[in-house]
């Protein structure tokens, strides 16, 4: 199983499981890690912390992990993934 960690900042653990499930998964653990089982792939939700940049700014960062039986449906996943957390400012 090929596997690649990423960290994400500032977006809800809650949210980030719904991506899992959108893509196809079900959850299969309700605390951390929270697991993400699909046919071809996985995705885990390892942990969350809060970091500061100054006194007052704040935002959460999320280990996700992503695993997969190939390299290609890993790529796949990532992208389609990191599609959805993108987020534009404005």
């Amino acid at each position: 199983m090929i596997r690649k960690d990423l960290e994400f900042r500032g977006i809800r653990i809650d949210h980030l499981g719904l991506y899992f499930e959108e893509l196809g998964a079900k959850q299969i653990t309700g605390r951390f890690p929270y697991v993400y089982e699909a046919e071809n792939w996985s995705g885990q939700i390892l942990s969350e912390e809060e970091i500061s940049f100054t006194s007052s700014f704040k935002v959460n960062t999320v280990q996700v992990r992503f695993c997969a039986n190939e390299e290609s449906i890993l790529d796949e996943l990532i992208r389609n993934y990191r599609y959805k957390t993108t987020r534009i400012g404005g």
